[in-house]
């Protein structure tokens, strides 16, 4: 069986965990943390970043943050993971679902557009499967209505749009470093800080309330606790698995880049004969390659994903919409109809995809696609 996701080491990871132990420092803010975090910054043209236990940690830093409670709205795709909703409701804030945009499958602007009003708070947009979303026009929308932008960049590191990294256009982004995601250290995140004045209440935050990284830099003789915060930070073990991955990050990028290509060239040829789509080429855009799907025709996907399983290849589907979840009705501000999103969930699938994806491995899985659509069309 070709499994949709297998990790992989890089490189130095196993060396630098033991340096890491070595060291005396294996909690959050060791040595690898800030060689971490310092190619973060410099990839990212942040302001800081500091590693987190998860995405899902930094996204609810960012509410926090931006002081985000009851009586606040946020807006959120409908096609994400719970993630990028939970943390502004964990905060108590309404959650306004809004439609992807059909080609890039990122936040439609028009629909934005069209729930904004002066309680929402912040707009969060996904880059979905490492492609840019229009962070131009939904930043253009969030300084109209005196709300944030914030980007959930899970998928979408060393990604760029017309030159510029991808987490850089809104006021913060946040990081996924899971298992599945393009650089791994089993689970992590972090929270990119865009705005200087952001960063000091961001280290109370990660630093359970207090003021120690003050303390650390000579400011004031001890630390103490200063308001609400956590146990957000990162260890230095997890961090010293990550930076490994991040020095090799060229190779990664490029071996993901070549998956990518390879689906595309199978596939491509045969793309309207099957009645497929395949994921969008943005201009001016550099991909960060983190998934490739395959959107099929209607009503084949169960079928498709069981034929291709008997054939020894682990496809599978994405999210499930938040705005018909049982959550996302409980959480939402108003009910919505996110059409596009329904569609798209209903016939999307991702074909294996990680580091160390082999080319005959590729060619098994566009092949048993292939046949699987070929057999469903035959019996339509």
């Amino acid at each position: 069986m070709i499994p949709f996701n297998r990790p992989g080491l890089a490189g130095d990871e196993l060396s630098y965990i033991e340096q890491a132990v070595a060291s005396g420092h294996t909690s959050c803010g060791g040595p690898f943390s800030k060689r971490a975090s310092e190619i973060l910054r410099s990839e990212c043209g942040a302001v800081d970043v500091l590693l987190t236990t998860s995405c899902t940690d930094a996204l609810e830093m960012s509410a926090m943050l931006l002081g985000i409670g009851p009586g606040d709205v946020v807006v959120v795709p409908s096609f994400t993971f719970t993630s990028t909703a939970l943390a502004y409701a964990r905060a108590g804030a309404s959650l306004r679902f809004c439609d992807i945009d059909p080609v890039s499958l990122c936040l439609d602007p028009a629909d934005v557009e069209s729930v904004m009003d002066e309680r929402v708070k912040a707009i969060v947009t996904v880059h979905y499967a490492g492609n840019p979303s229009d962070v131009d026009s939904l930043g253009a929308l969030a300084r109209s209505a005196g709300a944030e932008l914030i980007e959930d960049n899970a998928h979408g590191l060393y990604g760029r749009r017309r030159g510029r990294p991808l987490g850089s256009f809104g006021r913060m982004s946040t990081l996924s470093f899971h298992e599945t995601k393009n650089f791994i250290c089993g689970e992590g995140g972090a929270l990119v800080l865009n705005d200087e004045r952001d960063v000091d209440a961001a280290h109370i935050l990660l630093d359970k309330g207090t003021n120690r990284r003050q303390f650390l830099d000579g400011l004031v003789d001890k630390y103490s606790w200063q308001g609400l915060g956590s146990s957000f930070g990162m260890s230095d073990i997890l961090a010293a698995f990550l930076t490994a991955q991040l020095e090799r990050a060229d190779s990664i990028r490029a071996r993901r880049r070549r998956v990518s290509e390879r689906y595309r060239e199978l596939l491509e040829p045969s793309a309207d004969e099957l009645g497929i789509g395949l994921p969008p080429e943005p201009p001016e855009s550099e991909p960060a390659d983190h998934m490739f799907y395959v959107l099929l025709p209607r009503g084949l996907r169960s079928e498709v994903l069981s034929s291709m399983r008997s054939d020894g290849v682990q496809a599978t589907f994405h999210y499930v919409p938040l705005h018909s979840s049982d959550a996302g009705r409980r959480f939402v501000d108003v009910d919505r109809e996110c059409p596009v999103t329904d569609d798209v969930s209903g016939r999307l699938i991702r074909l294996p995809f990680f580091n160390d994806l082999t080319e005959g491995e590729i060619e098994r899985s566009a092949e048993a696609l292939i046949r699987a659509l070929t057999r469903a069309a035959s019996r339509a």
